[in-house]
């Protein structure tokens, strides 16, 4: 699943010098929904912050920075070939199809009504089985919950800062850590909801194949690169912030 869409829907420490990310990791990025991290981060940060600390937000994670930041991390985990085969599965007839049905849900606002009618009539167990599975292969929530934990913990500590405080990364860390487990969880639920709805016309086992699709080594590379490289990736911004 494009992870930009759900997204859409809901709402440095220096490195080695390296080439920036090429075409093809930032198509595959873009594809993935990857991309829409680095978007969407300064307007998150933004949100109930001060003029002069959005001031400073907009200029420290700026999106073209912050992504090839992430591509350059991404790419030094992920080999060349591995990028093709992952482009050529995102570009597939199956994902391209399964990228119109996401597509829809911001298109005929159905969704939140949905969620209710989820409470009243739970889908099948064998629907809800696959909708995790995609989830899982597409790091879907994983995704989600870390950009909203990494954005929680910069904007704690930009308002330590204007309290005369600080704190480093681990202590940082250890204190935003309680936030964690209440944001998977909601972010799973936002996740399955969406999946469940924008799915809601598409063959079990096509759905099935979806998964398979995410389950690849390739892209599987790819968004497993990502996640790691994301907290890494504001980890360095924040350092920016003293």
């Amino acid at each position: 699943m494009r992870l930009s869409l759900f997204l859409a829907s809901l709402l440095s420490l220096a490195l080695p010098a390296q080439a920036a990310p090429d075409a093809t990791l930032k198509r595959v990025l873009e594809l993935a929904g990857v991309q829409l991290l680095c978007e969407q981060t300064a307007p998150l940060l933004q949100r109930g912050m001060s003029a002069d600390q959005q001031k400073v937000l907009g200029k420290t994670f700026a999106a073209v920075a912050l992504c090839d930041d992430l591509g350059r991390r991404v790419a030094a985990e992920v080999k060349s070939e591995q990028l093709d085969a992952a482009l050529k599965l995102l570009e597939s007839p199956l994902a391209q199809q399964f990228t119109e049905a996401e597509r829809a849900v911001g298109e005929d606002g159905g969704l939140t009504a949905y969620r209710q009618q989820l409470q009243e009539r739970p889908p099948l167990g064998r629907r809800i089985d696959l909708v995790r599975r995609l989830d899982k292969a597409a790091h879907t929530t994983e995704l989600a919950t870390l950009l909203r934990y990494e954005v929680g913990k910069t904007q704690a500590l930009l308002s330590l800062h204007a309290q005369g405080g600080d704190l480093d990364e681990k202590a940082l860390s250890e204190q935003t850590a309680a936030q964690l487990p209440p944001l998977r969880a909601s972010s799973a639920s936002g996740v399955e909801a969406f999946m469940l709805y924008a799915y809601r016309q598409t063959p079990s086992d096509k759905l099935g194949e979806y998964a398979a699709l995410y389950e690849q080594a390739p892209l599987h590379a790819v968004l497993e690169a990502s996640a790691k490289a994301l907290p890494e990736v504001f980890a360095a911004r924040r350092a920016k912030l003293k």
